[in-house]
């Protein structure tokens, strides 16, 4: 389906005109209940009322359009029970996503991570600047006039 994100295809990915994959990857898991439903699929098959159950507030309409989505995608496959489960490429993405919840539990806790803490303070990178990160005027070592 066009809507659909899929890397190099570039009229899927809204707000991309690269259509690289990482901007493919970010549609996709940006979509309302995505990364829920692919969190919930984490310890095994799951039938599409379960999962509805433990992701409240989900309209059923929203819940299959994510299924279909997340299984044109290769994340998810449906099994021959009717049931709902993670592909090893579904698999793969939690494992690269693993870094990311550790630090926000970090965050959570509104401790970061040591190399977060260090990193804060540490001068920003030529990688900072190029990509747009926000670098505070006092980070740069700018005073007022």
């Amino acid at each position: 389906m066009a809507d659909e994100p899929q890397p190099g295809r570039r009229a899927a990915v809204r707000g991309s005109t690269t259509g690289r994959p990482l901007m493919a990857a970010m549609d996709l898991l940006g979509r309302r209940w995505a990364l829920r439903i692919l969190w919930e699929l984490r310890d095994g098959p799951i039938g599409a009322r379960a999962l509805r159950e433990r992701c409240d507030g989900m309209s059923s309409s929203v819940l299959y359009d994510r299924l279909r989505e997340l299984t044109s995608a290769a994340l998810i496959e449906q099994t021959d029970k009717d049931a709902y489960a993670l592909t090893e490429t579904g698999h793969a993405l939690g494992r690269a996503l693993k870094p990311l919840d550790d630090w926000a539990v970090a965050w959570r806790a509104g401790r970061g991570t040591p190399s977060t803490r260090a990193r804060s303070r540490a001068a920003p990178t030529a990688s900072d600047l190029r990509m747009g990160t926000n670098v505070s005027r006092r980070t740069l070592g700018v005073t007022e006039s």
